[in-house]
């Protein structure tokens, strides 16, 4: 049986890229419209990891698959922009926690409001086709592949 769209035919890696990049790229869009085209992709994977309790630079670094270099530069540029601050790390010694100030929670609120917006969005146009969202396949990929070990999003754009 042929395909209904010339699309079905392209290779699963291909599909999910494209996915991936035309979702992002629509995303950042709107943030940057929402005042926030300070920020890339990789920022906000950043503000994900620090979340919470916040790491070290070391530690962020570790999560993100990057240098420690290069997360003490991303670290360097955040807060030069008012995004993260570092703070005294509360077992003592030299190390530093980084953590997100008010500024970065309120991109989060914002991003999240943003992407809720869009996933809706999304959802409607594949409900006019029959559809739905394909979360528990894309779901159930990512346990075939990786079972509990679900590995970090992490910045290789």
């Amino acid at each position: 049986m042929e395909p209904r769209d010339p699309l079905e035919r392209t290779e699963l890696t291909f599909l999910l890229g494209m996915a991936f990049q035309l979702v992002l790229s629509e995303f950042v869009s709107r943030l940057d419209a929402a005042g926030y085209a300070d920020l890339r992709p990789v920022h906000g994977l950043v503000f994900q990891v620090l979340h919470g309790s916040g790491l070290t630079s070391s530690e962020l670094a570790e999560q993100l698959g990057v240098t420690k270099q290069a997360a003490g530069q991303i670290v360097d540029d955040l807060e030069k922009r008012g995004y993260v601050e570092r703070r005294p790390h509360p077992a003592g010694g030299r190390r530093r926690l980084v953590v997100l100030t008010g500024k970065a929670m309120e991109h989060m609120a914002v991003a999240g409001r943003t992407m809720d917006g869009l996933e809706g969005e999304l959802a409607g146009h594949l409900r006019e086709a029959g559809l739905e969202v394909p979360r528990s396949e894309l779901a159930a990929l990512v346990r075939a592949l990786a079972g509990d070990a679900i590995p970090p999003l992490r910045p290789m754009w």
